[in-house]
């Protein structure tokens, strides 16, 4: 199956699922590569092919991703590596 390419409809699926089936994965990512340790909640509001767009605790917060994505199964790859990356 061939990946889709990285549109807004694609970002919305993306952070529909992190949001409903990730949640406590998308909180790491705000608390580690997003720098806000004391983060209590943390949405995925947008995936670009730079970065992933959160909202925590009510703020915009951008983590960048290591390379431009290409596509959803490049940003699948990305988001399971970088929580993967977290320390225990």
């Amino acid at each position: 199956m061939a990946a889709d390419p990285l549109t807004p409809a694609v970002s919305d699926r993306i952070c529909k699922h992190m949001n409903d089936d990730h949640a406590a994965a998308v909180l790491a990512y705000a608390r580690h590569y997003g720098g806000i340790e004391a983060a209590i909640a943390a949405r995925m509001v947008a995936v670009t092919a730079e970065a992933m767009e959160l909202e925590v605790d009510g703020q915009p917060v951008a983590v960048a991703f290591d390379h431009p994505l290409r596509d959803s199964e490049d940003a699948h790859r990305t988001l399971v590596a970088m929580l993967r990356s977290l320390p225990a």
